[in-house]
């Protein structure tokens, strides 16, 4: 399994700066960043796998959302996103046999090439300055503190909105639900 280490390590070979945070509490999920550290949910970052049907081939592969702490991406931006035919949160055991991350503490780094990543794109905008966020570990016990622009140019990840779009809604004048007759 990767964990802290693994992520230190190859940080170092890629020459960025960052901090491994060893948390004053162990956490079972990456939601749990912002209590752990005392940090707004924005500045707390969670990598939310999804298993996908490829809506041509009939494949299934997996991807991975980029998101603030307590944050889904609507299914539909991310199955349009990622050319699907069907998207649902991926088993556990799958996260782990795939990410090599405990599932719900994965890192948005070294995951496989054949993972599309997405970012939700109001962090893809925030994320080049030198602010630092968090994100999980692979571990309960830490944390990554890395600055926003370098974790968004190491892990290449594809901006989405990650927001439902709105509905449609009824033209004015005629009463929802009902039909006009021709």
């Amino acid at each position: 399994m990767k964990d802290a280490l693994a992520i230190h390590r190859a940080l170092l070979e890629w020459e960025t700066v960052h901090e491994i945070v060893r948390l004053p509490v162990a956490m079972a999920h990456a939601d749990e960043l912002p209590k752990a550290l005392g940090l707004p949910a924005e500045r707390c970052l969670v990598t939310r796998v999804y298993s996908c049907d490829d809506a041509r081939r009939g494949r299934r592969f997996l991807t991975g959302v980029i998101v603030p702490a307590g944050e889904r991406p609507a299914m539909e931006a991310v199955r349009r996103t990622v050319g699907a035919r069907t998207v649902r949160p991926a088993h556990p055991d799958v996260v782990n046999a795939a990410t090599e991350y405990a599932a719900g503490l994965v890192c948005p780094l070294l995951l496989p090439d054949t993972m599309p990543l997405l970012i939700d794109h109001r962090l893809a905008d925030g994320l080049h300055g030198d602010d630092v966020v968090y994100t999980a570990t692979g571990e309960a016990s830490t944390a990554l503190g890395i600055r926003g622009g370098s974790l968004y140019a190491l892990c290449h990840a594809k901006p989405v909105d990650p927001v439902p779009p709105p509905p449609v809604p009824a033209p004015a004048g005629t009463p929802e639900g009902s039909r006009s007759r021709a």
